[in-house]
């Protein structure tokens, strides 16, 4: 969903087109791309057909129509309901166009941000959305909302409104220079629709949004159809054309990956990415595929890619020296799991802020030691290039298990009768998951901790299960991840800030309460220009980097997608995001397919 998916993308210093004044757009740096008049994205086709049913698939369950509480869990696909005060360019860096709010500014002196919205814009029911609408929400998701909210709006003052056109949004002194492009993805919510109902409870009470889709059939935790809605206001504006182009997008919630691949290639439904090396190297086979009537390609694009990872939980005592935390890191062999498990697919990630200018690496530069020098932190962050554990891929780890052995008795731990212990008490832990698929990664992970004499047990749990320890932060280790951008900016509060560490549903998994990262944060989130961003989060890294809070996994710079072969797109594909509400159902193609179909014996 937009609203819950990146809030911060590209470049340093932001400003509408033309600061203090009123503009059709807010770029983080430099102008935006399309004019005033424009007439549509160039990774979209205003001549695409409407049209078509797409199949999708979920996997786990849903009990809640509500994607902005902590409660329950939400649907996917939620977001198609729901307009946003801009729309996020997908060919260009972390640039808005106006789709509810019609025109932008900016104070000249940054203190505040002004939406505009557009005349005609009405919600599903017939009633207008308005500033007061606008303000509802903001309050609200602060308020009620998953505690994210709180954190990403955390530099907004209050929020004021003019009429029924105007909603003004003041900003604490230093607040982030992103802050506006943030406020700009917020989604607008009818207050009429939830006088009387309390907002922080989860169900399935049909949401009232005011965006191109609406919620049709389901059946609870099972299915979920949207409907395009012919009516929609806002079908005909420059960032919406060509774009939403099924007339009906089906969600259907399969228990696991393996059998929701499965169900793809018997043909249950049409479109996914897929994130498993291992799955697109070998589980695309099978006489579909044979007979070309599935595609499969990699799409490449230039995100800036996070950090996923296994994340220790420092709350737990076991975790909480850093000697302990590096030492685990020399019992993951990844060049052996990228070999026999990945098929060579992947790159390691070294950073916090992998493949981005963001990314530090060898030895600080001088400006970087300045900003790190006050802060207290260890000496080989100023004298030594930060590097992880590396073997040869042959599955021998011994000289690593040597080093991680070194770092257990310099942490206090000694083997004992094939044991690690410490004060009487044996090194065990939990990793939970949730994912079936990241067996086969951890298991050769937890032969190698055995070797060491630490006792590491896998808990696989559901969906609900897993989401309900995950916000209490009741867990030992997990596999997750970081999503980063180019413009980095107030989810690193969530990331990594003290404020967030005991906060139920923040991002704060690894329980970081640092004075020297919240420092850091902080000059992040407050940088003036791109100049001293690139230099801030580089610092940020290091710090991150050298507490050895995770162990770093791998990442790839293309999309993996498999789809059954009825689809047409734009020849032109966005740099920033697949946007798959560009593509549209090819009437000649699905015809053909439907007869390849039914030549093969498929349904």
């Amino acid at each position: 969903m937009k609203h819950l998916l990146v809030l911060v993308l590209l470049l340093g210093s932001v400003l509408p087109a033309a600061a203090g004044g009123s503009s059709h757009a807010l770029a983080m740096n430099g102008q935006p791309k399309y004019g005033p008049d424009f007439a549509h994205f160039d990774y979209a086709n205003p001549a695409a057909p409407k049209g078509g049913q797409v199949r999708l698939a979920a996997t786990g369950t849903y009990d809640s129509f509500n994607p902005f509480i902590v409660k329950g869990n939400s649907a996917d696909g939620l977001g198609l309901l729901f307009d946003t005060l801009t729309e996020q360019s997908q060919d260009e860096p972390f640039t808005e166009y106006g789709l509810l709010a019609e025109s932008m500014e900016v104070a000249p002196d940054r203190s505040s941000m002004t939406f505009t919205l557009r005349e005609g814009a009405v919600f599903h029911d017939g009633s207008p959305v308005t500033a007061a609408d606008a303000a509802f929400t903001f309050r609200t998701l602060v308020a009620q909302g998953n505690p994210h909210y709180a954190q990403y709006y955390a530099d907004v003052e209050r929020v004021e409104t003019d009429g029924k056109r105007k909603v003004t949004f003041r900003f604490k002194p230093g607040a982030s220079q992103e802050l506006p492009l943030i406020l700009g993805q917020l989604p607008v919510l009818s207050e009429k629709s939830w006088q009387g109902r309390d907002f922080a409870a989860s169900g399935l009470d049909i949401p009232v949004g005011s965006g191109p889709y609406r919620i049709g059939e389901f059946k609870a935790g099972q299915r979920l159809t949207f409907v395009r809605d012919p009516g929609y206001w806002g079908r005909d504006l420059p960032v919406n054309r060509g774009r939403h182009n099924f007339d009906t997008i089906i969600y259907d919630y399969y228990r696991d990956l393996t059998v929701t691949l499965e169900a793809f290639k018997a043909g249950e439904y049409d479109f996914r990415q897929e994130y498993s090396a291992k799955q697109w190297a070998t589980g695309y086979t099978g006489r579909a595929v044979e007979a070309g009537l599935i595609r499969t390609e990699g799409i490449p694009h230039k995100l800036s890619q996070g950090m996923q990872c296994f994340a220790f939980n420092t709350r737990r005592a076991i975790f909480a020296d850093p000697l302990v935390r590096q030492a685990l890191n020399h019992a993951f062999d990844f060049e052996w799991s990228n070999k026999n498990l990945f098929f060579g697919q992947y790159a390691r990630s070294t950073s916090f802020f992998s493949n981005s200018d963001m990314a530090s690496s060898g030895a600080p530069s001088a400006a970087e030691r300045a900003i790190l020098e006050p802060l207290g932190l260890p000496e080989e962050v100023f004298t030594q290039a930060f590097s992880l554990p590396v073997t040869d891929g042959s599955g021998n780890i011994r000289e690593n298990q040597r080093v991680a052995a070194d770092l257990l008795r310099r942490a206090g731990w000694a083997v004992q009768d094939g044991k690690l212990m410490k004060d009487g008490r044996p090194f065990v832990f939990e990793m939970l998951l949730v994912q079936p698929d990241f067996e086969r990664v951890v298991l050769p992970f937890q032969r190698n901790l055995a070797r060491l004499g630490i006792t590491m047990s896998v808990r696989m749990v559901d969906t609900s299960q897993y989401l309900e320890r995950l916000r209490g932060f009741d867990f030992d280790m997990i596999v997750t991840s970081f999503p980063q951008s180019l413009s980095p900016g107030n989810e690193q509060r969530s990331f990594w800030h003290s404020a967030s560490a005991d906060v139920p549903g923040s991002r704060n998994y690894c329980g970081i309460k640092s004075p020297a990262i919240d420092a850091l944060v902080d000059l992040v989130v407050s940088a003036p220009d791109r100049e001293a961003l690139i230099l801030r989060c580089k610092a940020l890294d290091r710090a991150l980097l050298w507490g050895w809070y995770v162990i770093p996994h791998w990442h790839s710079t293309s999309w993996r997608v498999a789809y059954w072969d009825k689809f047409g797109r734009p020849q032109k594909t966005a740099d920033y995001g697949l946007d798959f509400q560009s593509w549209w159902i090819d009437p000649v193609k699905e015809r053909e397919l439907a007869g390849k179909r039914k030549g093969l014996g498929l349904k």
